[in-house]
């Protein structure tokens, strides 16, 4: 066990607040570990893999005796020493050859694990073709309605997602999209009746590895092409790497860890703010990064607006005159208007030249 650090610095506390629950969580660092004896084979196939999951992985170079099934505490150690999320652990022995074992962990703790054996496999060295930049975020494709009915195939469907799903992106460019990793099934052995692919499958059968299908994994570069419309023509070309699988021993995840592995973390008032939680009322997030919102406010009477009391702003005269004879048009006729005065000045006029 680690003992618990407090941080010293600012420093150390950022790297502790890094590895607090998200909302949207971080790519999974997967950490590559070589048994006693791991075999050419797969000490092959474990570089392909690296080579897909870079920049996110770690490589152990030195032999190590674990045994996931047996005694995980070397796993957890490692998890929380180097921040790892998962394990790719490969062994070859007499009774199970050429095998690797997927663990995936939560909160530093063994949350569920799945053996595969390496059937065949083809290195990217043999594929002539242009591969895909490192670091890229592949597309996943899988070929089977197994991968949503049967529990052996719906695991490691959650656990290749996890392994080769990077980071959490909100928009796509299709210069972006160069490689797409596709898992089939082979075809089903006679062994296998069609009540073993639901999810009301006996036990005794879905635990028998020979009753299971092989897992093909392919991977190809894309190529987009003119195509005379917007929409281009996509053409797939061989990457490589090419395997062949086939499922062994597996651990699935305790109900309360897993309960705990899916509940959502509560988060702080200021990221809901910023639109990573429950959408607020009124208020959005736009394409710059900014909270904006909208304010609802009654009827106003501006009539009783209160203004500045300035003396160009007072009423002259003759608006004065026109406000009266809007509201009493007879107020206006007996104190005299315009017309009378006139007719005054004409007669005072003829008087003087008489």
């Amino acid at each position: 066990m680690l003992r618990t650090v407090k941080p010293k610095n600012a420093r150390s506390k950022r790297v502790l607040q890094a590895r607090e629950p998200k909302e949207i969580e971080d790519p999974r660092t997967a950490i590559f570990v070589k048994g006693t004896h791991a075999g050419e084979r797969v000490n092959a196939v474990m570089k392909e893999l690296m080579a897909l999951k870079r920049p996110h992985a770690i490589s152990f170079s030195k032999k190590n005796a674990v045994r996931p099934f047996e005694d995980a505490s070397s796993l957890e150690f490692w998890s929380q020493k180097n921040d790892a999320g998962m394990f790719v652990v490969g062994q070859s022995t007499k009774k199970r050859p050429h095998g690797m074992t997927f663990v995936r962990m939560f909160d530093y703790k063994v949350l569920d694990m799945c053996e595969v054996g390496v059937d065949d496999w083809k290195s990217m060295a043999e594929f002539k073709t242009p591969k895909a930049t490192p670091g890229h975020k592949p597309m996943l494709h899988f070929a089977s309605e197994l991968f949503e009915s049967h529990p052996r195939f719906v695991q490691l469907k959650s656990m290749l997602i996890d392994f080769f799903n990077g980071e959490e992106i909100d928009a796509i460019h299709l210069a972006g999209l160069e490689h797409i990793i596709s898992i089939s099934l082979g075809p089903t052995p006679p062994t296998m009746n069609a009540a073993t692919t639901t999810l009301e499958a006996s036990t005794s059968t879905a635990e028998d590895p020979s009753t299971l299908p092989k897992v093909h994994i392919r991977a190809y570069t894309i190529r987009l092409l003119k195509s005379g419309t917007r929409v281009p023509r996509v053409e797939l070309t061989p990457m490589g790497p090419s395997l062949d699988l086939s499922l062994r021993r597996h651990t699935e995840a305790d109900a309360e860890l897993w309960k705990q592995a899916m509940r959502r973390p509560k988060l702080r008032k200021q990221d809901v703010e910023k639109g990573l939680g429950k959408k607020r009322k009124n208020l959005e997030v736009d394409e710059m990064g900014d909270l904006r919102g909208r304010i609802h406010v009654g009827k106003q009477d501006l009539g009783k607006l209160q203004t500045r009391k300035m003396k160009g702003l007072k009423a002259g005269r003759d608006d004065m005159l026109v406000d009266a004879e809007h509201d009493d048009p007879m107020l206006v006729d007996d104190e005299g208007g315009d017309d009378d005065a006139e007719d005054g000045e004409r007669r005072r006029k003829r008087a003087k030249a008489a």
